[in-house]
């Protein structure tokens, strides 16, 4: 059988992998660890198609190393001895050093993972591992504190253009129009190995690959959405103003869009939770705190299923009662403060800290509690229950009014 193009595609220099530069750029950590000779066991802690196999098997060919690739999934204990007997007899025999490779480590259980703790203590494998899941909740603390853990970063779409672009000099034959080249780009969503296989299909299909032969390669149809671009603001600007407006089905249409294209589900939510300030406030004050959830659930969940959460909370949103009081006082004072002179605090509201603060009357006449002593005053039957008037603008802004309660 044909070797898969991801295969072919696999980089054989670091100066071939593209992204990652934090770790093998010019004079990072990785890279001068390789010049140096000498490597240390790790983690290496990132999404699908970032690179982690790839950097694994460069790191044991520049320190000539036997590389031995192992799968949490299909591999056991006894597997693992076995690799332990022949990465001794390679010592021994040869003066050769052995890699393991454990793809998904995070899938081992405490006890298969025990078991090589011993071995990369003598120094008879140099571990690497690689997982998706957060290491320090999946990997076992006596072998985190005895390995570095690396952070491999989902790929940009410049990063996955560039992999793209390798991917189609393989088909000299064939033509490719530029909307499928970028709807597979941005389909890829950070996947280096998908990106790959997407062309890999597309070119299977038809020498021509059209926009439609791309959509059949990678299962989605093409949302014209540009993250950085008008059609980026037009749909979170319609979105918005859907929830505005009161019209959940309209909100629900354009957050529809946004998921389908990819779009970041954590911007969503910090939208939708600035909404619940600035366009419902004390109107409904409960719908910041289910914004304020929904953006943390979304930030800890990810999609797909972080989109019901989205979905819930703008209809909520959507339909909740609407007031702009406190927004619109907000701008109001701004603007005062903008047009006008800068009076003094009044001096009962200042703090008088000190006893020269004191002497020039600071907190002077003050009442800390004027609705406890209206409270008192209304249980004595005192005439209207003796009001306590008390200045709180500065002098240049008295009767000025911020907050007028308004909502629909």
């Amino acid at each position: 059988m044909d070797i898969p193009l991801a295969e072919k595609l696999r980089p054989k220099t670091l100066d071939e992998i593209v992204g990652q530069e934090h770790l093998i750029g010019k004079n990072r950590f990785i890279r001068r660890m390789l010049e140096s000779g000498t490597i240390s066991s790790m983690v290496l802690w990132g999404p699908p198609g970032c690179g982690k196999t790839t950097l694994a098997r460069l790191i044991a060919h520049y320190v000539n190393a036997e590389f031995i690739p192992f799968s949490a999934v299909s591999s056991g204990i006894a597997d693992v001895r076995k690799t332990i007997v022949k990465a001794k007899e390679l010592k021994k025999l040869y003066g050769r050093n052995t890699i393991l490779f454990i793809d998904e480590i995070h899938r081992f259980n405490k006890a298969q993972q025990d078991a090589f703790l011993p071995h990369v203590e003598d120094g008879t494998i140099t571990l690497i591992g690689a997982t998706t899941e957060n290491p320090g909740f999946e990997v076992i603390a006596p072998l985190i504190s005895r390995s570095q853990v690396y952070i491999l970063y989902a790929l940009t779409e410049k990063e996955i253009g560039i992999i793209v672009k390798r991917a189609i000099k393989q088909y000299p034959k064939h033509q490719w129009n530029n909307e499928a080249i970028e709807h597979v780009v941005k389909n890829a969503n950070g996947d280096g190995r998908t990106a790959i296989n997407a062309v890999e299909l597309a070119a299977s299909i038809d020498k021509n690959v059209t926009l439609k032969i791309a959509e059949e390669a990678v299962q989605r149809k093409a949302i014209y959405y540009d993250k950085k671009g008008d059609w980026h603001y037009d749909t979170i600007s319609a979105f918005i103003k859907s929830l505005r407006g009161s019209d959940p089905d309209a909100a629900l249409h354009y957050l529809a869009r946004m998921i389908k294209a990819g779009e970041d589900p954590v911007f969503i939510a910090r939208r939708m939770l600035i909404f619940s300030s600035e366009d419902i406030g004390n109107a409904l004050p409960t719908a910041m705190v289910l914004a304020t959830a929904c953006m943390q659930a979304v930030h800890m969940i990810g999609m797909p299923e972080a989109g019901l959460i989205l979905a819930q909370t703008a209809t909520y949103l959507a339909t909740a009662k609407k007031s702009i009081a406190s927004t619109s006082g907000l701008y109001s004072a701004l603007k005062d403060i903008d047009e006008n002179n800068l009076d003094p605090i009044p001096l009962h509201l200042r703090n008088p800290s000190n006893k020269v603060m004191k002497q020039a009357c600071y907190g002077r006449s003050h009442v800390r509690y004027p609705w406890l002593v209206e409270r008192q005053n209304r249980e004595k039957n005192l005439p209207a229950g003796r009001q306590v008037i008390q200045q709180y603008l500065p002098k240049n802004l008295q009767g000025r009014k911020y907050y007028v309660l308004e909502w629909k």
